[in-house]
């Protein structure tokens, strides 16, 4: 069984045909959007960028962050194709994150749901996955 906190696609709900959500928000463009906004969050943000090898080049995190969100909400799967299982708490180990920096990133990745404006349902599920993931991530007290 894959844990989405690790990387693994959301369990299909039964009887819940449709599209992926990645489908239902429009493709690519939609976490294109999400994750520059949030971005634009984390880098006047010197709590969270700290955290980042090359603060002053985010383009690379931007880019791994899109790549992983549009996978794992049903898009291509070029985010494992490049770098293997996703292994969130494991790449994430290394720097400190703790009640505060899960907290920062939260508050700038719902910003960016708002700022996307997803129909309320889907708002509900991205909401959702961030704060289990954000959790899932915290490795300090």
């Amino acid at each position: 069984m894959t844990s989405e906190a690790h990387g693994g696609r959301p369990e299909p709900v039964p009887g819940e045909p449709g599209p992926t959500l990645y489908d239902a928000v429009g493709g690519m463009p939609f976490f294109e959007r999400l994750v520059d906004r949030f971005y634009e969050g984390v880098a006047a943000d010197p709590v969270l960028l700290r955290l980042y090898p090359e603060p002053d080049d985010l383009a690379g995190a931007r880019r791994r962050l899109t790549l992983f969100l549009a996978q794992y909400w049903g898009g291509a799967t070029t985010y494992s194709d490049e770098r293997g299982h996703p292994r969130l708490r494991a790449r994430h180990f290394p720097f400190v994150i703790g009640p505060t920096e899960r907290d920062r990133w939260l508050v700038h990745m719902r910003e960016a749901i708002a700022h996307v404006d997803p129909p309320p349902a889907i708002a509900a599920r991205l909401q959702a996955y961030f704060e289990m993931a954000a959790e899932a991530m915290r490795n300090q007290d």
